[in-house]
């Protein structure tokens, strides 16, 4: 950010949490997202190729039901293991967190 002519770095702290996955899990989950990828990367090239706007069409529906899969499965394993998990210890607030999400991702 540039005050005054003088150049003014912001320190932006990360409250980023973490969450260790089991190895089948992240494999399933990444070879998920390599798969839209590729969808995407497939709906550009049409788009480029000036295909038909049905058939674009066609796949984009297809990759918004990849996402909602893959949204699926991250939520299951984030109720069965991050929910589970803090109520066991006691973090009422995880039931709160996971209800903002179900409402912010079914928007």
């Amino acid at each position: 950010m540039e005050i005054s002519g003088q150049n003014e770095q912001t320190e932006v702290k990360c409250e980023c949490r973490m969450k260790h996955r089991e190895d089948s899990e992240n494999k399933d989950l990444l070879n998920r997202l390599k798969r839209i990828e590729g969808q995407v990367r497939g709906i550009r090239g049409m788009v480029e190729e000036e295909r038909y706007c049905v058939d674009i069409l066609t796949q984009v529906a297809a990759v918004q039901s990849a996402l909602h899969s893959f949204n699926r499965v991250l939520l299951t394993n984030h109720i069965k293991t991050c929910v589970v998990d803090d109520i066991k210890n006691g973090e009422e607030h995880a039931v709160e967190e996971l209800c903002a999400t179900i409402q912010r991702i079914m928007k």
